[in-house]
């Protein structure tokens, strides 16, 4: 079963790594590994959920690394490590998925 928003999830973090391997070199494993992890975790929550008796929880948790992920993101930009552009496009995606998410937590009260 193919998820709309495993997609989503999955295309963020095709568009995540090569701007993160942009970052300066003093940032890349620090800042920009922690990026990587969290979108990486997102995408391994997703994954899951469908195995959970309780999803609305697991659902939440994933929420809060996605609020995370858009909080990271803003400090990126606000460090000039990425450009207002891709830190538009990142929101745009990170949205998306927030959209996504909070339609299907409704869907599981």
């Amino acid at each position: 079963m193919k998820l709309p928003i495993l997609e989503k999830t999955y295309d963020l973090i095709l568009w995540l790594y090569p701007t993160v391997n942009k970052f300066p070199k003093s940032q890349r494993f620090v800042l920009g590994q922690h990026i990587e992890n969290l979108s990486l975790e997102i995408l391994e929550k997703i994954i899951e959920v469908n195995t959970y008796q309780k999803k609305a929880e697991l659902l939440k948790k994933i929420s809060i690394e996605l609020d995370k992920l858009r909080f990271l993101i803003r400090l990126s930009r606000d460090l000039k490590m990425i450009d207002l552009r891709k830190y538009e496009i990142a929101s745009e995606k990170i949205n998306e998925i927030g959209k996504m998410l909070g339609g299907w937590i409704k869907s599981c009260r």
